[in-house]
């Protein structure tokens, strides 16, 4: 029998993961790791939702504004630093919490990922070059008809995913779905799988009020003094990419925002659509009252 457990939980974004986190990590006595592909990079703060102030100075938080979008941030540099976190962190604690919604980040931490050959730097940049002259749609295309397989499950609206797919397809001659952990890595440490869900048409209701909240905030000018560095793949994410239209004066801020909320909407359903995927994920409803005693009586 394990001693020591990460209590992970997952669920769409908006669904109110970081307040149960937060909750949890008090009860517990112990601190939180960030599984969010997003709220890693220091420079991006309102757009990404990063918990506030307030909410840090609560419980201690691990991997949040750690990374410069400089930086090569993926879900193997995710579950090598999270390991180390996790070790440290069990040398005074028995439970840790983890929260996030990037499903192949908390995959990796769970389950391992299988080292993929190196690749043609060249490779690469070719790609990258291709898909900052023809946008979104020329990538999405060149994937569905290359590795259909992948296609089907990808994260269709991110470019870094679909990138590093193609680069694996066009670098190994292979789906980057050969590649995927068919052998779990056991961990020395139980994980339990909390589960966030919530009926659509409220959590649509909340995404769409997170995103106006948002804008009071500053996300205009928070995007703004980002625009100098927006080929980067960090930035190349919803919340962001939404307001070079705006800026080039293409659309108007009304139309911004809505496609900003349109966009989130889709990667909630997609966010679902992975988590529900896990057999070993416990469900609760979001919306239910006295949230942390149900949860906690049933861990």
């Amino acid at each position: 029998m394990l001693s020591k457990t990460v209590y992970i939980i997952v669920g769409p974004t908006a669904v109110g993961k970081t307040s149960l986190a937060i909750q949890l990590a008090k009860h517990l006595q112990t601190e939180i790791i960030s599984a969010d592909a997003r709220q890693c990079y220091r420079e991006l703060d309102i757009g990404v939702a990063r918990p506030s102030q307030e909410e840090l100075n609560q419980v201690p938080h691990h991997f949040i504004a750690n990374h410069s979008i400089h930086e090569i941030v993926n879900a193997s540099v995710f579950e090598k630093e999270a390991l180390v976190i996790t070790e440290k962190l069990f040398q005074q604690k028995d439970n840790i919490v983890m929260v996030g919604g990037t499903g192949l980040y908390i995959k990796a931490f769970c389950e391992g990922l299988d080292d993929i050959p190196s690749i043609d730097p060249s490779v690469r940049s070719s790609i990258i070059e291709s898909y900052e002259s023809n946008g979104l749609i020329w990538l999405q295309n060149e994937l569905a008809q290359k590795d259909p397989l992948y296609w089907k499950q990808a994260e269709q609206e991110n470019p870094h995913r679909l990138m590093r797919a193609l680069e694996v397809y066009e670098g190994l001659g292979k789906s980057i779905l050969t590649y995927q952990c068919h052998q779990k890595k056991q961990r020395p440490f139980e994980i339990k799988l909390i589960g966030l869900e919530m009926e659509r048409s409220l959590l649509y209701n909340r995404i769409n009020s997170r995103v106006e909240q948002m804008m009071a905030l500053g996300l205009e000018k928070e995007v703004h003094t980002l625009l100098p560095q927006f080929s980067l793949n960090a930035l190349q994410t919803v919340g962001y990419r939404e307001w070079l239209p705006y800026f080039n004066q293409e659309q108007t801020k009304e139309q911004v925002i809505a496609a900003i909320q349109q966009n989130t909407r889709q990667y909630a359903k997609r966010q679902m659509t992975w988590f529900k995927k896990d057999p070993s994920v416990q469900w609760f409803n979001a919306s239910a009252p006295d949230l942390l005693n149900t949860i906690i009586a049933s861990l």
